[in-house]
This record gives structure tokens, sequence and C-alpha cells, in this order.
């Protein structure tokens, strides 16, 4: 059984600014399409019962391409009035979700999990977290994470390189483990509750071996045009 789902995609995108100009980074076209609708297309193969979108910057570009449903899936939005980092982000879109276990996917990233099998084992382990780890050849970008006994027990820093698994940003959470955690304001989820509570919370970590990009920076866009070609 799917849960709804949150797709962060209220970033500026930087990093893209010498490439892509005047729309939200989900909206980067990529191989004639907006990047996002890379990935609802596989969200949708799944048929979650909906999907919230979180957005902030030119918000009215998502809405305005995406509309109330995509395909027969209906779609709702969190608006952030200021930018709430992706912790405040999750928990505002979390409040239009209607499933107690929750997805979270970045706009921005293409993970080819399996989506119904990586929700399967969040609920037999009967963690309030689990994140997918996306397998790489060079972790420097990201920070790899160590796995021990399926649950993450550190995140290195970034620049490291070498092989690894990676935080891919898909996230099996409960709505309740939210509500204890959750802050005021703005807040990363990474640093702010993973990294600083990783003890605590011991969350299920579920490597998957394919394809992830992240088309933040220059050089992954460009490789996302073939990709998706």
């Amino acid at each position: 059984m799917m849960a709804d789902t949150i797709i962060l995609a209220g970033g500026k995108g930087t990093r893209l600014q010498s490439v892509v100009r005047d729309v939200p980074k989900p909206m980067a076209p990529v191989a004639g399409r907006p990047f996002l609708f890379h990935v609802l297309d596989r969200l949708a193969a799944c048929a979650p019962p909906r999907v919230v979108l979180s957005v902030g910057y030119k918000a009215d570009t998502i809405v305005t391409a995406v509309g109330e449903s995509y395909g027969a899936i209906p779609v709702v939005y969190a608006v952030e009035s200021e930018p709430l980092g992706t912790g405040g982000a999750i928990c505002l879109a979390a409040e239009s979700a209607k499933t107690e276990t929750v997805l979270v996917l970045n706009g921005d990233t293409f993970a080819e999990i399996d989506l119904p099998a990586f929700l399967e084992a969040h609920r037999e382990a009967g963690r309030p977290l689990s994140l997918a780890l996306a397998t790489v050849e060079d972790t420097a970008r990201y920070g790899n994470v160590a796995l021990r006994n399926g649950r993450i027990v550190a995140f290195g820093e970034k620049g490291r390189s070498g092989p690894g698994l990676i935080n891919a940003g898909v996230y099996a959470i409960e709505r309740s483990f939210l509500d204890e955690y959750r802050r005021a304001g703005a807040f990363s989820f990474e640093i702010d509750i993973l990294m600083a509570h990783l003890d605590e919370i011991r969350p299920l970590g579920v490597p998957f071996a394919g394809l992830f990009i992240d088309i933040g920076v220059p050089e992954d866009y460009a490789r996302a045009q073939e990709l998706f070609r």
C-alpha cells in the first residue's frame, strides 16, 4: 500500500543559474520536459493516494504546470511564504497529508528505487524514519552514509572520494515523528534532525543500486539531458 507523497519543489537552483534562469529548479527542462515531470511519472506508476507539492520560489510556475492532478493522482500544494529549509518544508507539507506514513522525495533528484518495497521495509522495521541510500561511484559531493545491520550509524563529511552509499533524499516518515521533532521557523531536516538526533532515532537505511541523479549542478544537469532523452 502506497502513502501520500511529499515532493520538495521549492528550490531556486542557485548553482544552475548559469544554464537555467527564471524557473524553480524542479522545472528546469530536461529532454524537452520539466524535470519534475520525470519524477512525477515514476511516482505515478506506484499510484500514491495523493501528492503534496511543497513549493516556494515562483510557486505559480509549478501550480500552473501541474494543476490539481497528475493523471489520476490528486495534487495539493503546501506553499512557503518564506523559505523554511527542508525540515520546515516537510513539516508544513505533512499537514496536508492524510496517511500516517508519508513518503518524501526531492523534485530535483531522480531515484530509481522500488518505492512500494521501500515502504514495506519501513513498515516491517517499525522505525519512525527510513532513508533510501543510493549506491554511487564517488560520495565526495554528498558525504557517505555508514550502515550497520540495516541501521544508519554515521554520516560522513563531504569531500571524501570513493564509492559508497549516500542519502538519496527519499524518506519514509511517520507524521507523529515529525510532530515530535519539528521546530519553529526554518530548519534543515538533514542537519537539525537526522544528524543531531541520529543515535536516538536509529533510522533504517535501505540501499538501492538503480539510477540516481541530482540536477543541482550544471554537469549533472547536462548528464540528465542524455539519460532522459
